[in-house]
């Protein structure tokens, strides 16, 4: 698979403030990539540098083998973008908004095309200021999406908007990546960096602190597992035998294996092969959002500035 953004060791001052320390990755053809962390963690200043929209004080970029330090102009016609603070005159249309981006561009697709596709159509003549919260989002993402873009970045999608429409805003998502596009996604909600990413990068105080699919980042950090089940065997202190567990706890018939590794599998064996089977026999794992606390800072902001994200 093509690897179609490479960032190495990219720095960004503002003044004396250190948004971006030094941060490297890359991102695969394909991908919905994200990037995780709080506010003022360095992440919103990384995606604009990889666009080209700030200069950065140090590093390499390249996008689509485009350097994004020199070559700007000829990276921002492959790139789409919707970002943190995107905002429009309140009394420009729907239509016009779309016609407006879409004429910078004449190879990109047919806005109409684009209006329809993102459930714009009934609303082709209402003004900005009167959408609601979702359709802002699905007009902005038609217009990162008016030419054509080979990589795709949205920067806090779906801040502010109520559960329904964040459900909406992923599937749109998913549908840019299904449209061949990659996307780098920038959030700060576990459940969404988990939900969509197919590998992400926490970033906190400017450095990447980890960077993984969420379930690997989940496995490696799973140290302690815990194997819960129930059952009415008289004796299942024998589980103790198994190489991977550490402790064998319980309560009635309510049982707690710890351990690690391949925990949950060698214990359901393990009773199998006693005769047991419980139908309620799980595994306690961290979440991501635990990783991701044990990974950074609370997210209340002890950098000097929080609005540099």
């Amino acid at each position: 698979m093509a690897t179609v953004i490479e960032v190495g060791h990219l720095r960004k001052r503002y003044g004396d403030l250190a948004a971006v320390e030094d941060i490297s990755f890359s991102v695969e053809q394909g991908e919905i990539y994200g990037i995780l962390g709080p506010n003022g963690a360095g992440k919103t200043s990384t995606v604009e540098c990889i666009q080209g929209l700030r200069e950065p004080s140090g590093g390499e970029i390249r996008v689509l083998g485009v350097d994004a330090i020199r070559d700007r102009t000829q990276l921002r016609r492959r790139i789409g973008s919707q970002l943190q603070e995107s905002a429009l005159p309140d009394r420009i249309k729907v239509w016009e908004a779309l016609d407006l981006f879409a004429s910078v561009d004449t190879a990109g697709p047919d806005w109409k095309v684009l209006m329809d596709q993102w459930g714009l159509t009934d609303k082709r003549s209402t003004s900005f200021g009167n959408l609601s919260g979702g359709q802002r989002q699905r007009l902005f993402v038609a217009l990162a999406l008016v030419n054509e873009p080979e990589v795709v970045f949205l920067d806090e999608l779906t801040q502010g908007l109520d559960p329904a429409a964040r459900q909406v805003a992923w599937g749109l998502i998913r549908e840019i990546r299904e449209s061949g596009a990659t996307v780098v996604l920038v959030t700060h909600y576990m459940d969404e960096a988990e939900a969509l990413c197919d590998r992400l990068s926490i970033v906190d105080h400017g450095r990447i602190v980890a960077t993984g699919s969420p379930q690997q980042l989940i496995v490696d950090a799973a140290t302690d597992l815990q194997v819960h089940f129930t059952t009415d065997a008289p004796d299942v202190t024998w589980l103790q035998d198994i190489d991977v567990v550490t402790s064998v706890q319980r309560d009635g018939n309510r049982v707690v294996v710890r351990g690690t590794g391949p925990v949950l599998a060698l214990v359901a064996s393990a009773l199998v092969g006693r005769g047991i089977i419980p139908d309620d026999l799980r595994q306690r794992q961290p979440t991501l959002e635990e990783v991701y606390f044990s990974l950074t800072d609370d997210g209340k902001g002890t950098r000097a500035d929080a609005t540099l994200s």
